[in-house]
């Protein structure tokens, strides 16, 4: 019986094509959304993957969608947050909401995923736990404090989770994208894209989204169950960790 994989944020851009990539693998996948609808149903069209809509900075919000999708498809074996969001501003002028909303979507839902979750992945002993943090959860980027602090907690939460989980069959790791291919990134004006991202990528390229969803079909497998509060950086290079 192929296994149930929940992706956060799994009906756009990083999220979709984890989603795809992880349909294409086997398993069974449901993708949560939290305000498109209209991408959403193309996106559930298109490719025959369940979706569910809630926010997933909202413990009580997670905790019902959850219990949708294992209505639907059955007990939870594979997680990966994903869903993401940025409020940039320098913090001289940042606003306490921007902070919150960051900290709330980007940290906060991993609390609000894994606590519904982790209690049937270990009576079940077996569990894969894949979090999206960032190159700026890394390195910091000027403009993004609210942004890095949370995907830098990520990488915290992923290490700590994954001494609790080892002996109950659940490996919990991170990735860290660094530019990717992306509607975000394609918004960026191209003179700046050309003049002062890319130059400091070495392979002189942007990432595309399906090589980020390899590395989750990689860790979701139970090839990798030797790999627990590992950082993945794909970033090409950009920087080394």
């Amino acid at each position: 019986m192929s296994r149930v994989a929940l992706v956060t944020g799994g009906s756009r851009g990083i999220g979709a094509a984890i989603s795809k990539a992880l349909k294409a693998a086997g398993y069974k996948v449901a993708a949560n959304y939290g305000g498109n609808d209209e991408a959403a149903q193309k996106f559930k069209s298109e490719t025959g993957i369940l979706v569910h809509k809630w926010d997933v900075s909202s413990f009580d919000a997670c905790s019902e969608g959850i219990k949708k999708v294992e209505a639907d498809l059955g007990p939870i074996e594979i997680l990966v947050n994903n869903a993401g969001i940025t409020r940039d501003a320098m913090l001289h002028r940042m606003k306490p909401e921007q902070w919150k909303q960051v900290i709330d979507t980007n940290l906060g839902s991993l609390f609000n995923m894994c606590r519904p979750i982790i209690e049937g992945m270990r009576t079940r002993k077996f569990g894969r736990i894949i979090n999206i943090s960032s190159i700026n959860g890394q390195k910091g980027q000027m403009g993004q404090t609210n942004y890095s602090a949370a995907k830098a907690g990520d990488i915290g939460f992923t290490k700590a989770l994954a001494q609790e989980s080892a002996r109950a069959g659940i490996t919990v790791n991170a990735i860290c994208p660094g530019y990717i291919n992306t509607e975000m990134v394609q918004a960026v004006p191209k003179d700046v894209l050309e003049k002062n991202i890319l130059p400091q990528i070495p392979i002189g390229r942007l990432g595309e989204p399906e090589e980020i969803a390899r590395c989750v079909v990689f860790l979701a497998s139970d090839d990798a169950g030797l790999i627990t509060g590992s950082t993945i950086t794909a970033n090409g290079g950009q920087y080394f960790a």
